[in-house]
């Protein structure tokens, strides 16, 4: 009879991402960009470069990267992903201009403190947060002022 409360080790190697022509390509043009920037527009900033990568590789290089957190990765106003390459190493949050993406890394020691207190009040364990913060950034609120459409009210 065969013991069926052994325990199975599973033995799994953890897969590192290959370093490809086109992983080093977005990296570094990551680097360059600074601000968030969806699959999409990287991809077309790309192809205006004459570089040849598909918009499937796009993704998939953009979200191994994102996994291995060597780029932030927040939701844009309508939904969409965006990335951006982040030099800093330590939790942190963000600031980002809805019009042209422009992004603040914020550090709020007040917002991680309650947030442990809340875990710890209910009971949980293994906590992690995120937080957007999204408005709009100084010259993109200028931009909007002045080509805001001027409404006029005629009384009779």
């Amino acid at each position: 009879m065969v013991d069926t409360n052994i325990p199975i080790r599973k033995i799994v190697k953890h897969a590192t991402a290959r370093n490809t022509r086109q992983r080093r390509l977005i990296k570094s043009t990551m680097a360059e960009l600074g601000d968030f920037i969806s699959a999409q527009d990287l991809h077309l900033n790309l192809a205006q470069r004459q570089e040849s990568i598909s918009l499937a590789t796009t993704y998939r290089v953009l979200q191994s990267l994102a996994t291995s957190g060597e780029l932030d990765m927040v939701k844009g106003i309508e939904g969409e992903t965006l990335y951006r390459h982040c030099q800093a190493t330590t939790h942190h949050h963000h600031l980002i201009c809805r019009r042209c993406g422009k992004a603040v890394e914020l550090e709020a020691p007040a917002l991680e403190e309650w947030a442990t207190e809340m875990g710890e009040k209910y009971g949980y364990s293994d906590l992690s947060h995120m937080l957007e913060v999204t408005g709009h950034c100084p010259e993109c609120t200028a931009y909007l002022r002045e080509n805001e459409p001027q409404i006029t009210y005629e009384y009779q």
